[in-house]
């Protein structure tokens, strides 16, 4: 079951002990890998989250897919996630770390989706006018492609949703022919 209190505990640890080895990027570096690699294999996380498999086969089996490609620190405390049994809410202790490092690095999430792919000009001119006007430093776009948009975009800032697409004109639209506005004002 997720418990995003545990979750973030362990991911404040990890933040804290990599800033004070100055590994921070690294171990950034090592959660986004393997959040690729949990939401890719959900066999891997069904085996973390197996209360079969013993914790000494869990840590053999982290071990042999991760310990090449990560530093020190992160298999180090991967293996204490399994050692005190907490390997299964390993997916989401990754989770909270990377929005915990976006924090720390005041680096806000913008998620834009248009109804066709977008070049690298745009995307720079949207992400310079996001600045300006929410006053952000350092922005990650996150873009999307959906057609069912038509045409136009979607733009989600925290909390702050612009929908400019075609699609949204289209159903308000329809909800005033619904509502009769248009009889009614005639009158």
């Amino acid at each position: 079951m997720p418990n995003p209190r545990l979750a973030s505990r362990y991911a404040k640890s990890l933040i804290d002990l990599s800033i004070e080895k100055g590994q921070l990027e690294d171990v950034y570096a090592d959660m986004q890998w393997l959040h690729k690699v949990t939401v890719s294999n959900p066999d891997f996380v069904s085996v973390l989250r197996s209360p079969i498999i013993k914790s000494d086969k869990k840590i053999k089996i982290v071990e042999a897919v991760i310990a090449s490609t990560v530093s020190d620190i992160t298999l180090a405390f991967t293996r204490l996630l399994i050692n005190k049994g907490r390997e299964g809410n390993f997916p989401e202790v990754i989770s909270s770390f990377i929005t915990l490092y976006k924090q720390y690095k005041n680096i806000h999430t913008v998620k834009l989706t248009t109804a066709a792919p977008l070049s690298e000009a745009i995307k720079e001119a949207i992400v310079s006018q996001v600045k300006r006007s929410g006053g952000y430093e350092n922005i990650e776009l996150q873009t999307a492609v959906d057609e069912k948009l038509i045409g136009g975009f979607v733009l989600q800032t925290g909390d702050k949703l612009i929908d400019a697409s075609i699609a949204y004109d289209l159903k308000t639209i329809a909800r005033q022919f619904e509502n009769n506005d248009f009889i009614y004002k005639i009158r």
